[in-house]
């Protein structure tokens, strides 16, 4: 019930979606003479909402705390594991194309076959499943499992959850799936901008030993806070993406799936 919730209530609050509907709802309203000074200032909000998500550095605001938060550490040789999470595949596109598809977020698979050939005693463990609503003919497991033995990863290190649709079950599934142990070591693997989810979700999951390892950056650093955008539907999906995070820290938070609202590395 949680993933549907989510999924169709996230829709109706998406930034681009709502102020479409704005402008939409505004017209409509001021059609009728009674309605016509409000609708026409709806009509402007969502435009002006439009231009200003689209076009200004906003969303690099929203993203750049959270592709802050966790550094990329530096590697050794003592970890055990490393656990990447799904999204890197399109679950439609592969299952109606018999090959693995991926979306803007596939280094979190290629960066995962590099740190593969340098720890090369570690398991790889890709979690996901199929997380849309419609229903799609392969699983993220199928495609990511494609892709690492055409990387040369042997399927003998390869573990794979495939029935996952959230973070939540992501951190859950996988941890029945692999039991670790104490005192094991493990990389967490996913896009920056969702590490501080998915480590205070893996962590209230009761994962221990894990070290966050941020790929799929998506802006610079700092000196993107001044940086606009050349198309507003760049700038649109950036903001969406940003704001979906932080409303999903929000909500994790609210329903105990996570151990803080936002989660930081360790002192």
């Amino acid at each position: 019930m949680f993933f549907y919730v989510a999924k169709i209530g996230y829709f109706f609050i998406q930034p681009s979606n709502f102020l479409v509907a704005c402008v939409l709802l505004g017209m409509i309203l001021s059609i009728a003479e009674k309605w016509k000074r409000s609708g026409r200032r709806l009509a402007w909000f969502g435009v002006f909402g439009l231009m200003i998500c689209g076009f200004s550095p906003a969303a690099n605001w929203l993203i750049l705390p959270l592709e802050e938060r966790f550094p990329r550490p530096e590697l050794d040789s003592s970890y055990d594991g490393i656990i990447v999470l799904g999204g890197a595949v399109d679950t439609i596109v592969t299952g109606g194309r018999g090959d693995t598809a991926l979306t803007t977020s596939g280094e979190r698979i290629t960066i995962t076959a590099r740190l593969a050939g340098k720890l090369p005693e570690a398991k790889i463990i890709h979690t996901g499943g199929q997380g849309v609503i419609v229903s799609a003919q392969a699983t993220e497991a199928e495609g990511a499992a494609r892709l690492f033995e055409d990387f040369g990863i042997t399927p003998d290190r390869v573990i794979l959850e495939d029935v996952s649709r959230n973070t939540w079950e992501n951190a859950v599934f996988s941890k029945d799936l692999v039991e670790p142990q104490p005192g094991q070591k493990w990389l967490l693997v996913t896009s920056a901008y969702h590490m501080p989810r998915s480590m205070g979700v893996f962590e209230r999951a009761g994962w221990t030993g894990l070290t966050a390892y941020p790929v799929d950056y998506r802006t610079r650093g700092e000196e993107d806070k001044t940086l606009g955008f050349s198309g507003a539907s760049k700038g649109l999906r950036r903001f969406d993406v940003a704001f979906k995070e932080w409303v999903g820290l929000a909500v994790y938070r609210l329903t105990d799936r996570s151990t803080s609202f936002f989660p930081g590395p360790k002192d």
